[in-house]
C-alpha cells in the first residue's frame, strides 16, 4: 500500500489542480465568448488583383494576403461566377481589417431572408397546340433554376416521360445526401444541389441536430440533402415547369390536370432555404453562383428581402447575384413580397430583376357561414375532412379574453369557453392554420377566421385541421355583432367545393406588396402581377398541407397563396419566351411580359385592388397582369444591357468602386448634369417631382428607346397617352416627341422623349396613366406613375 503524501503537499497539489481548472475554464469562457461574437460575412473581392502565384482564387483567399498575420480564414463559400469573393465566419474586428484590404471591394453581414409564402396556365392565355405553348415546344430545352427549399422528386410533376435528352450544354449535377441518391435526377430534374454552410454558421444548434442523423429524423425536421422538408420549393418548381399530371387535386379541391407554365422545361433545384430557419444570404449567393455556372437559362427566386429599409443594391446579395446572372443572359424572376396592401412594401427592387406581385384567378373555394338568424356570410376554405353535422354555439374569445385570445394565440383559449363550439379568431400575429390547431387543442369544434381592416376582403383558402373558413372584414364585423347581440348565438359552416368562372378576375391580392420603390422611386415596382392565390402544385411528402408538425396528413398536391406562387408563373413564362426567342435578352423578355400585360379583368372592367375594391394602380400591379396570349409577339421591346445599368447606377450617385461590387468589371461614370435614373430604358415610366416644391410648376423629360421585334421590318407606330381623371385634378400633362416611330430593316431602334409637367396649383397626389404605341396590330403599353416625394 503506497504511503500518503504529507498534508502540505496534498494541499499544494489540490491548489494547482484548482488553478489549472480555473485557467482552463477561463480559456473555455474566452473561446465561447469569441465564438459568440463571430458572425458570417460576405466579402466581395477584386478578382483581378489575384497574384499569379495562386492557381485559383480560393488559394489566395486563405493566404497571408487576407489573414493579416492571424490564422488562415475558414471559408464557407467561394464565389467565382456571378460574384467574386467568399463568405466566412469572423469576429467583427477581423471583418473590419478585411475592409481595409486594398483587394476587398465590400464586406457585409450575412442576413436571414424569408420565403414569400391547375388552372392558372389557361388563365394566363396558354392553349394546347396553339400560340406560345406550341411555338416554344412547351419550353422543352430551357432549364429553370429554382432557388428555394429543395425538391421532392418522386412527384408526377417531375416525371421525365416523353422528354428528349438533357441539353448537351448542361453542366450541372445532383448532390447526393440522406434520403436523396443522385439517381433521383432524370431528364426533367436535371440538377439538385444544397447549400448549408451559411445556415450552419448562423444556426449551429440546428446543424448539430441535423448532423446527428443526417436530418432525416432529427428535431431540426430537415434533410441534409436537396430533399424538400418544407414543401415550398417543390410547389414553386412544379408551378414553373411541372410535367402534366392527370387526376390532380388537394383533398378533392381543384380537381383536374396539373401542369406547370412550361411543362417541358427542365428543373434544377438549388436548396438555399431551410424549414426551421429561413434562407441565408451567403447560401443564396452560392446558389446563384452555382446555377449560372451549371448553365441555367432562368432563375426563380421566391425569397424576400431583409427586414426593414431596403439595402442599397451593392449590399443586397440577391441583387448582386442576379446582376451576375442577367449579365450572362440569365433571366431572374423574384417575388414582390406579401406585406401588402401597405405602401412601399415591395421588395427585390433592382431593375435587372423582374419583380412579381400576386393576383387571383377565376377559381375559388367557397364556404358559407350560416347564422342562427338565417343569414349567410361568404367565405373560403380548403378543409377536406368531415363537415359539421349541425349548427353549433358560436363564441368570440376576444370579448373577454383580451388580444391574445382574440387572435387565438397558443395557450390563450379557455377550454371551458370554447369546447364544442365554433370559435371566431382574428387574423394576424400567427399563421392562419396555427390558429385552427390552437382551437382544436382547446376542444373547439370549428373556427371562423375573420379579417381585420388591414386585410379587407382579401381571402386565402387553407387546408385547416378542423372545420374552418375565412371571411372578410365586413363579414367578421357582422359575426361579432351577432355574437354580442344574441343570448345564444349559433352557426354552421357549409363547404361548397370548387367553383370556376369567378368574376371579376384577376384581382390584385390584398397581401401582394405595393410600390413605390423605396430605394429608387424612379423605377416602378412591382413590374407585373401573376396568379398567386389558391394555386395547386406539387407538395412534399414530409409535411401535411398546413405545414404544421401536428398535421399528419400527406398529399401529392397542395394549394398555396403568396407572391411566392406568382413568381414561378413568370419564371415559366420566361422559359417559354426564351425557347421561342433564344436571342432575346432578359430585359427584352421582361419587356414583352410587361408591355402586353392585361389591365382589364374578365368582365371587361379595369383590374381591381382586392383591399379596396377600387381600380388598381401601377403601384399595385406594375404594368398589369401577365398575359402570355400576347407576350409571344409584343411588337416592340425596351432592351437593356450592362452599359445601361452602369449609367443608371452612376445616375444614383454610386462611386465606380461601389458599382464594381455589383458589376465585377471596373467602370467609369461619365459626368453629365442631365443624367437621371428615370432615363433607364425601362418598360414603365416613373416620374418623381420634388414634394417640397409642390406649389410651383415642375417638369421632367425621360427618354426611351424601342426596338422592333415584330415580323414586319417596315412598320409605323403612333402614340397615344391615356391618363386617369386625377391627372386633370392635379393639372398634370404628358407630351411625347416624336408622336410617330417609323422602323425599317436599317432602323430597328427608335428613341422618343416623354415630358411630364405639372402646374403650380397641382395637388401633390399620385397620378397614373399609360403610354401606348400602336401599329394597328400591336399595342405596346407602358404604365406611367407621377408622384411627389419630400426629400430630406
Amino acid at each position: 500500500m503506497a504511503a500518503s503524501p504529507p498534508p502540505i503537499l496534498s494541499f499544494l497539489l489540490l491548489l494547482i489542480l484548482v488553478l489549472f481548472a480555473t485557467v482552463n475554464l477561463a480559456e473555455d469562457v474566452s473561446i465561447t465568448t469569441e465564438r459568440k461574437r463571430k458572425k458570417t460575412y460576405i466579402v466581395r473581392v477584386d478578382h483581378r488583383a489575384k497574384p499569379a502565384v495562386f492557381p485559383i482564387h480560393g488559394d489566395w483567399y486563405v493566404s497571408g494576403a487576407f489573414s493579416g498575420g492571424s490564422e488562415p480564414l475558414d471559408l464557407l463559400h467561394v464565389y467565382d461566377t456571378v460574384f467574386h469573393g467568399f463568405s466566412a465566419s469572423l469576429e467583427p474586428g477581423r471583418a473590419a481589417d478585411l475592409r481595409r484590404n486594398p483587394a476587398v471591394l465590400a464586406v457585409f453581414e450575412d442576413r436571414v431572408r424569408r420565403l414569400h409564402t391547375t388552372r392558372s396556365p389557361q388563365f394566363l392565355g396558354l392553349r394546347t397546340r396553339l400560340g406560345l405553348w406550341s411555338l416554344s415546344d412547351y419550353g422543352s430545352d430551357v432549364i429553370i433554376g429554382v432557388l428555394d427549399t429543395g425538391i421532392w422528386p418522386e412527384r408526377r410533376s417531375f416525371s421525365d416521360r416523353n422528354l428528349t435528352p438533357v441539353p448537351s450544354r448542361w453542366r450541372g449535377g445532383c448532390d447526393s445526401g440522406p434520403g436523396f441518391p443522385a439517381s433521383l435526377c432524370n431528364k426533367k430534374l436535371v440538377g439538385a444541389r444544397f447549400f448549408t454552410k451559411g445556415h450552419d454558421a448562423a444556426f449551429p444548434e440546428a446543424a448539430a441536430l441535423a448532423d446527428a442523423d443526417g436530418g432525416v429524423n432529427g428535431t431540426a425536421a430537415e434533410f441534409r440533402s436537396p430533399r424538400d422538408a418544407d414543401g415550398h420549393g417543390t410547389h414553386t418548381a412544379s408551378t414553373a415547369a411541372g410535367s402534366i399530371a392527370f387526376g390532380a387535386s388537394m383533398g378533392g379541391y381543384a380537381a383536374g390536370v396539373a401542369k406547370g407554365v412550361a411543362p417541358k422545361a427542365r428543373v434544377a433545384a438549388y436548396k438555399v432555404c431551410w424549414k426551421s430557419s429561413g434562407c441565408l444570404d451567403s447560401d443564396i449567393l452560392a446558389g446563384f453562383d452555382r446555377a449560372v455556372a451549371d448553365g441555367v437559362d432562368v432563375i426563380s427566386v421566391s425569397i424576400g428581402g431583409g427586414e426593414g429599409v431596403a439595402s442599397p443594391y451593392y449590399l443586397d446579395p440577391i441583387a448582386v447575384g442576379a446582376y451576375g446572372a442577367a449579365s450572362r443572359g440569365v433571366f431572374v424572376a423574384t417575388s414582390a413580397g406579401n406585406d401588402g396592401p401597405t405602401g412601399m412594401s415591395v421588395t427585390n427592387l433592382a431593375p435587372w430583376l423582374t419583380t412579381v406581385g400576386a393576383s387571383t384567378i377565376d377559381r375559388t373555394f367557397p364556404a358559407d357561414v350560416v347564422l342562427g338568424d338565417g343569414r349567410r356570410l361568404a367565405g373560403v376554405s380548403l378543409y377536406s375532412g368531415e363537415p359539421l353535422a349541425a349548427a353549433l354555439p358560436l363564441v368570440y374569445p376576444g370579448r373577454t379574453g383580451g388580444l391574445s385570445a382574440s387572435l387565438c394565440m397558443e395557450n390563450s383559449l379557455d377550454p371551458k369557453l370554447v369546447r364544442g363550439k365554433i370559435v371566431i379568431c382574428d387574423r394576424g400575429s400567427s399563421p392562419r392554420v396555427a390558429k385552427g390547431l390552437v382551437v382544436k387543442e382547446a376542444g373547439g369544434a370549428g373556427m371562423i377566421l375573420a379579417n381585420g381592416a388591414s386585410n379587407g376582403q382579401g381571402l386565402v383558402g387553407d387546408a385547416h385541421v378542423l372545420p374552418a373558413c375565412a371571411v372578410g372584414a365586413v363579414e367578421g364585423d357582422a359575426l361579432k355583432a351577432y355574437v354580442a347581440a344574441e343570448r345564444s348565438p349559433v352557426a354552421s359552416i357549409a363547404f361548397r367545393g370548387t367553383v370556376v368562372g369567378v368574376k371579376p378576375a384577376p384581382v390584385v391580392a390584398s397581401f401582394s406588396a405595393r410600390g413605390p420603390n423605396g430605394l429608387t422611386p424612379e423605377v416602378l415596382k412591382p413590374d407585373l402581377v401573376a396568379p398567386g392565390v389558391n394555386i395547386l402544385a406539387a407538395w412534399t411528402g414530409a409535411a401535411g398541407p398546413t405545414g404544421l408538425d401536428a398535421d399528419g396528413r400527406r398529399t401529392e398536391f397542395n394549394i398555396l397563396s403568396g407572391t411566392s406562387m406568382a413568381c414561378p408563373h413568370a419564371s415559366g413564362a420566361a422559359a417559354l419566351l426564351k425557347s421561342a426567342h433564344p436571342g432575346w435578352s432578359p430585359a427584352a423578355i421582361r419587356s414583352a411580359m410587361m408591355t402586353t400585360a392585361a389591365v382589364a379583368d374578365n368582365r371587361g372592367g379595369f383590374v381591381a385592388d382586392e383591399s379596396t375594391g377600387r381600380p388598381a394602380t401601377p403601384l399595385d400591379f406594375g404594368a398589369g397582369h401577365l398575359n402570355l396570349g400576347r407576350a409571344m409577339d409584343p411588337g416592340l421591346v425596351y432592351d437593356l444591357g450592362d452599359a445601361d445599368y452602369v449609367a443608371f447606377l452612376c445616375a444614383l450617385g454610386y462611386q465606380p468602386s461601389t458599382i464594381q461590387v455589383i458589376t465585377h468589371a471596373p467602370v467609369t461614370c461619365a459626368r453629365s448634369a442631365s443624367a437621371s435614373a428615370s432615363d433607364l430604358n425601362y418598360p414603365s415610366i416613373s416620374v418623381v417631382f420634388d414634394g417640397g416644391a409642390a406649389n410651383r410648376s415642375q417638369s421632367r423629360t425621360v427618354v426611351r428607346t424601342a426596338t422592333n421585334v415584330g415580323t414586319s421590318a417596315d412598320v409605323v407606330y403612333r402614340v397615344r397617352v391615356e391618363m386617369a381623371a386625377s391627372a386633370a385634378v392635379n393639372r398634370v400633362s404628358v407630351a411625347v416627341k416624336p408622336t410617330k416611330l417609323a422602323f425599317s430593316a436599317a432602323a430597328k431602334r427608335r428613341s422618343f422623349a416623354v415630358t411630364v409637367a405639372t402646374a403650380a396649383a397641382a395637388v401633390p397626389e399620385p397620378v397614373y396613366g399609360h403610354l401606348i404605341w400602336a401599329d394597328g396590330t400591336h399595342e405596346v403599353r407602358s404604365p406611367i406613375s407621377v408622384s411627389w416625394i419630400q426629400y430630406m
